[in-house]
C-alpha cells in the first residue's frame, strides 16, 4: 500500500504543532461554552481508515466512504430509498434496444481545480475503466464505448441491454475524475463534488472543506473531520467527551441502549446493504472441497452469533443478498443449525479433525464475530486458530490481493455485490462461477422479470454450494448529538453522505 501525502499547509518546521492544535481544536460542532450556539462544523467518528485514496486501486469501503458522493460525484446516484436520482447528469434517455444511454450534463459544473467537467470527462472516466482500474472492472464490462455528442451530452453504448449497469454507475465506477488529476489520485483527489480534501495525518483524521464554487446546493456545514479510532470503545468515548459529533455505523451494540437514554444523545439505526461474511478460499484446502463448506454452514448458529457478538443487532440472510434487494428470496433454512449433520460430513471428506487458520482484520465486528465462531467450530471437531491483520494495509494485501488465507471475515458493503464476489473465479475467494456466469449473463440482458428469477438462481446456487457463509446483515447504527440534523442513516452505498448535515440551535 502506497503512503498517503498529507497536505498540510504549513511550513515543515511547524507541521508538529499545527497538527497538535488541530487535533485539540479544530473543526468542533459541540455547543461553546459561551454561547450555546454551533460551528458550521462536525466531526465524525470512524473506526476503518482509508489505506490512500485511489478507489481505482484499493478496495475496501473506507475510501468511497470519505470521497463519493463528497467529492468525487458521478452521472447518477442513489438516494436514502436506493432509487437512482440525478447527479451530474440533469437527465438521460435509453434507446429501445436498452444498449444506449443519451445523458445531458449539467452545464456550468467545475472540478476542484476549476477546470471545467464536459462530456470528454464522462467519455475518460467510463473508458479508462478497462485498462486502468485494478478492482471493479467487471462493472463496466457492459460498456462498448462513450461519444462526445457536445461538451454537456454524452452517448454511452453498451455491448448489449444491462439491467445492472445503471445501477452499478451509482458507485465507484460511475464517478467522475479529471484527466490532469489521475497520476496522484492515491494522495490528491480531485472532483467535482461539494467537498475538498484539506488534510490528511494518518491514524488520526482527515479533513475536508466545502467549495466555494460548487456547483449544486451549497453545503451548511462548511467543515468536516473524519476522525479514526483503534476501537469502539475508544469512539464512544470521544463522543461522550464531545471529542466527536456523530458516530457512523456505530461498532459497540452493547451500549446502544445507554445513548438511548441520555437526551443529549440520538439514535438512528438505517438500513443498510453490509453482509457479515465468512469467507472461505475456495482454491485451498480444505475448502477446496464443497462438503467441508457444506459443514462449516450446518456448524453455525449464527442467530446465536448475532446475539452474542452483536447484542441481537441484525437479520439473518441466507444469501449474499439483502432483503432490500429486488431478487431477495428467504434462503436461511438451507443449512440450519446441524452439529451432527456438520460432523458426518467432515467425516466423509476425510476432514476429521480439522485445523483451520482463521485471518481476522482489526475491525470491532470482526473480533467479537470470531470469537464466537471459533466456539461453534470447536463443537464438531474443527480447531480454528485466529490470527490477527491491521486492517486494512495488513488484511487487503494478505488475503484480500495475495489470496493467502483459509477462512476470514469481513463486513462487505458494496450495494447488490453478489456477481463481484461469487463472479471471478480470480477474486480472493475463488469460487468456480462456470455455473452461474452463464445464469447471471442472461439475466441481465433479460426482462425485469428475468432479471429477477436468474438473479435468485445465482443465490440459490451460491448458497447451496456455500461459497462463503453470509452471516448476517450488519445494522448501520448511528449515535449523534441530537442537535445534529440531516444525517443520511441509511447505507444505501459506501458513502457517508454529508451534503444536507446542518445544527439546529
Amino acid at each position: 500500500m502506497s503512503t498517503i501525502v498529507k497536505r498540510i499547509a504549513a511550513a515543515a518546521t511547524a507541521t508538529a504543532a499545527v497538527i497538535a492544535l488541530a487535533a485539540c481544536s479544530a473543526g468542533s460542532g459541540s455547543s461553546s461554552s459561551s454561547g450555546g450556539t454551533h460551528a458550521p462544523s462536525v466531526k465524525i467518528g470512524l473506526t476503518g481508515e482509508p489505506a490512500n485514496f485511489d478507489l481505482t486501486a484499493t478496495a475496501g469501503s473506507a475510501i468511497p466512504q470519505v470521497l463519493m458522493n463528497n467529492v468525487y460525484e458521478g452521472l447518477v446516484t442513489l438516494d436514502q430509498d436506493g432509487k437512482v436520482q440525478p447527479r451530474l447528469a440533469s437527465s438521460w434517455t435509453v434507446s429501445e434496444d436498452r444498449t444506449t444511454y443519451d445523458f445531458k450534463l449539467r452545464p456550468g459544473v467545475t472540478f476542484s481545480n476549476g477546470q471545467a467537467f464536459t462530456a470528454d470527462d464522462v467519455k475518460f472516466s467510463l473508458e479508462r475503466i478497462a485498462t486502468s482500474w485494478k478492482i471493479n472492472q467487471s462493472k463496466m464490462s457492459a460498456l462498448d464505448h462513450v461519444e462526445v455528442v457536445s461538451p454537456t451530452e454524452a452517448k454511452v453504448v453498451l455491448k448489449a441491454p444491462s439491467n445492472s449497469w445503471l445501477f452499478d454507475m451509482t458507485g465507484t465506477v460511475g464517478l467522475m475524475f479529471d484527466p490532469s488529476g489521475v497520476a496522484k489520485l492515491a494522495s490528491e483527489p480531485i472532483g467535482t463534488g461539494p467537498y475538498t480534501i484539506t488534510e490528511r495525518v494518518q491514524g488520526d483524521h482527515i479533513s475536508l472543506t466545502a467549495r466555494d464554487k460548487y456547483w449544486g446546493e451549497k453545503p451548511k456545514v462548511t467543515d468536516v473531520r473524519f476522525r479514526y479510532f483503534a476501537d469502539a470503545v475508544a469512539s464512544t468515548n470521544a463522543l461522550r467527551a464531545g471529542d466527536v459529533d456523530m458516530l457512523f455505523n456505530m461498532q459497540a451494540p452493547d451500549l446502544i441502549s445507554q445513548f438511548k437514554a441520555d437526551k443529549k444523545f440520538q439514535v438512528m439505526q438505517g438500513s443498510s446493504n453490509g453482509e457479515v461474511l465468512l469467507s472461505l478460499n475456495n482454491k485451498a484446502a480444505p475448502f477446496n472441497d464443497v462438503r467441508v463448506r457444506q459443514a462449516i454452514a450446518y456448524a453455525l448458529d449464527p442467530q446465536a452469533i448475532i446475539d452474542t457478538a452483536w447484542a441481537g443487532n441484525g437479520k439473518r440472510i441466507g444469501a449474499m443478498v439483502p432483503p432490500t434487494d429486488p431478487y431477495y428470496e428467504d434462503l436461511t433454512g438451507l443449512y440450519p443449525h446441524d452439529p451432527q449433520k456438520a460432523k458426518k460430513l467432515l467425516k466423509d471428506a476425510g476432514a476429521e479433525n480439522l485445523s483451520i487458520a482463521f485471518d481476522v482484520p482489526t475491525r470491532p465486528y470482526a473480533k467479537a464475530v470470531s470469537e464466537v465462531v471459533v466456539s461453534q467450530l470447536a463443537e464438531v471437531g474443527i480447531k480454528a486458530t485466529i490470527t490477527t491483520d491491521e486492517f486494512p494495509a495488513v488484511w487487503l494485501d494478505k488475503v484480500f490481493t495475495k489470496h493467502d488465507f483459509q477462512m476470514s471475515v469481513i463486513l462487505a458493503v458494496e450495494p447488490r455485490d453478489i456477481l463481484a464476489t461469487f463472479n471471478n473465479p480470480k477474486y480472493y475467494i475463488g469460487y468456480d462461477n462456470t455455473t452461474i456466469a452463464p445464469i447471471a449473463a442472461a439475466a441481465d440482458k433479460g426482462t425485469t422479470e428475468q432479471w429477477i428469477q436468474g438473479m435468485r438462481e445465482v443465490a440459490k446456487k451460491t448458497a447451496e454450494d456455500v461459497a462463503s457463509v453470509p452471516l448476517f446483515l450488519f445494522p448501520n447504527v448511528v449515535v449523534a448529538n441530537s442537535k445534529l440534523q440531516g444525517i443520511a442513516a441509511n447505507a444505501v452505498t459506501e458513502s457517508l453522505v454529508l451534503q444536507g448535515l446542518n445544527w439546529t440551535s
